[in-house]
């Protein structure tokens, strides 16, 4: 089995949020000081990062699933949860990044370019970590002084991409197959390519250090290209990935070949014809050099062979007519390789230098338009009067006749999913949430009524719900009910009455019946020393009142008949 592997899919999600905490502060003689309630962290990031120390992406290729780490949920006493950590994955210099399109179970093809990764360090964030929930001490305020709930974690991003790789290598070797471009390659560095007298030996890319006095460059063995290649044949697109990264092409022609209807001359016509049908295709990244315009070489191999000398030399003119520098060689005794060898360093050298003003002349060219708001979210309806929407209602039908609305938008998405509906303390905050933001309206308008079915959201993360709206103002109000009030604190509702704090308008009424029964009272001690029952000790109120000072103790007269 290959070491080599140049495209695979990886799944990758970023860590969830924590959960916030929705403490409590405990002091003597206070069950309930105020909130205490922590925020959860934030959850880990997936990056894809660059480095010449990776030459493969055969790891993704037996682990596929990578996630990031989590965030800890938040603590009472106000202390935030720790950040989970982000996941650095080491690619290769040149792997390219694509969104993975396809249905589930099936195999996933590229679709739209997410990054190009072809300098060491370059990083590109894969899928994002969720955003930590909110304690309950962020969410107090002046009408909300002791919230009775926490806000969950976002779960993170996840998604699946292609990685691609384009090896990025100075010269590329191009031949048709058994041309020698192994051996070749052998001869001039250290690297090892497997070397067989059979067409397509190589069937992944080798790359070869190659050092010249005091310059080093690289040099790409691929795949042999046949006619065709361009559109799929053999291995051409495995192949013709390999070279838009380089920036010097090199034409291995066998000149020992037995094959009918082959020579060199239409070999390297062949090859070329490949070359300019891929290159239509390609979307060069910034500074690079289009295919066509890149510097050729013509390497006429297996000049050992005397058959084969007398060919290089007899078409050797040819390749110069049309202005290519050609190189006569042998990989098995060596001949012609150290004058090849420092011919492609100067090449190389030029090149480079090349490419270096090319890049600099598109970043200065570049115009680079920099908003006034660089916010994530962005504004995708127009609800009453104009006025912009982050999020969007729909009517949707299903095929059985039933009926719901649709909301779909970052904000009330992400709302949904900070929500614990085990609280309704929590459920009337994000009430109070959608409804400041207009969803209620937008539904009216939409044509909604109460009791219509409500979906939030698409896929696993949907929620979906009876819409109860809630009255704000009108007639129904009169009658002294709080419409108003979205969901209960359950600690405020227990049935000790000293665990409940009196609301303002309870106090006021116990003071005033207070005090009005003071002021009775008062009335009626006023009207006995009036009467004055206090001005002459002598009089007995109460003849039965054996503990009267003056008291006679007399019995009644059905006291005396019971007698």
């Amino acid at each position: 089995m290959s070491d080599f592997v140049d495209r695979v899919t990886v799944h990758v999600k970023g860590g969830d949020g924590g959960n916030g905490s929705a403490g409590i502060r405990r002091e003597k003689y206070k069950p309930l000081a105020g909130p205490n309630g922590g925020n959860g962290g934030d959850g880990g990031s997936v990056i894809f990062e660059a480095t010449r120390n990776a030459t493969s992406l055969l790891d993704y290729r037996f682990i596929p699933h990578r996630t990031a780490g989590s965030g800890t949920m938040g603590l009472g006493d106000n202390k935030d949860g720790s950040k989970g950590a982000d996941l650095i994955l080491p690619v290769p210099c040149g792997t390219v990044i694509f969104e993975a399109r396809g249905a589930q179970g099936k195999p996933k093809h590229p679709g739209e370019q997410l990054a190009d990764l072809r300098h060491e360090g370059d990083r590109y964030i894969a899928a994002e970590g969720g955003n930590g929930g909110l304690g309950n001490i962020a969410l107090a305020n002046k009408t909300r002084r002791a919230p009775g709930f926490a806000l969950l974690g976002e779960p993170g991003e996840e998604r699946d991409v292609i990685l691609e790789l384009k090896s990025i290598a100075d010269v590329a070797l191009v031949g048709f197959p058994s041309a020698g471009k192994s051996s070749l390659i052998a001869a001039m560095s250290s690297a090892k390519p497997k070397i067989a007298d059979y067409p397509f030996t190589t069937l992944v890319p080798n790359l070869g250090v190659v050092i010249a006095g005091d310059s080093r460059y690289t040099i790409a063995d691929v795949p042999g290209l046949i006619p065709g290649a361009s559109e799929g044949k053999g291995l051409g697109l495995e192949f013709l990935r390999h070279i838009e990264r380089t920036e010097i092409i090199a034409h291995v022609i066998d000149c020992a070949t037995l094959e009918p209807n082959r020579d060199p001359m239409s070999d390297y016509e062949a090859l070329e014809k490949e070359l300019a049908l891929y290159a239509d295709k390609l979307e060069l990244p910034l500074g690079a050099i289009p295919i066509p315009e890149r510097p050729r070489i013509i390497i006429l191999n297996k000049i050992d062979v005397p058959e084969a000398k007398e060919l290089a030399d007899f078409v050797k003119p040819e390749f110069e007519k049309l202005g290519l520098k050609v190189y006569e060689i042998s990989t098995a005794s060596h001949a012609g390789l150290k004058e090849l060898n420092f011919a492609l360093s100067g090449l190389v050298k030029e090149m480079r230098e090349e490419v270096a003003n090319r890049e600099q002349a598109e970043e200065e060219a570049r115009v680079v338009i920099n908003p006034l708001e660089t916010g994530r979210r962005q504004r995708r309806n127009t609800g009453k009067n104009g006025a912009q929407l982050d999020f969007t209602v729909e009517r949707r039908e299903l095929g059985d006749g039933e009926v719901f609305y649709e909301v779909l938008g970052t904000k009330p998405e992400r709302w949904v999913m900070q929500t614990n509906f085990d609280n309704d303390e929590a459920v009337g905050y994000l009430a109070d949430r959608l409804a400041k933001l207009g969803v209620e309206d937008e539904l009216r308008r939409k044509g909604a009524h109460p009791g219509d079915e409500i979906r939030i959201g698409r896929g696993a993360r949907m929620v979906e719900f009876d819409w109860d709206p809630t009255i704000s103002a009108g007639a129904e109000n009169l009658d002294g009910s709080n419409l108003g009030a979205r969901g209960k604190d359950l600690r405020l509702e227990e049935q000790d009455p000293r665990a409940r704090r009196r609301s303002n308008a309870e106090r006021r009424a116990q003071y005033h019946e207070m005090m009005d029964a003071r002021a009775a009272v008062r009335e009626a001690m006023m009207a006995e020393r009036k009467a004055g029952h206090w001005a002459d000790p002598s009089i007995d109120d109460d003849r039965h009142d054996e503990t009267s000072l003056f008291g006679r103790g007399e019995t009644s007269d059905n006291d005396a008949e019971e007698e």
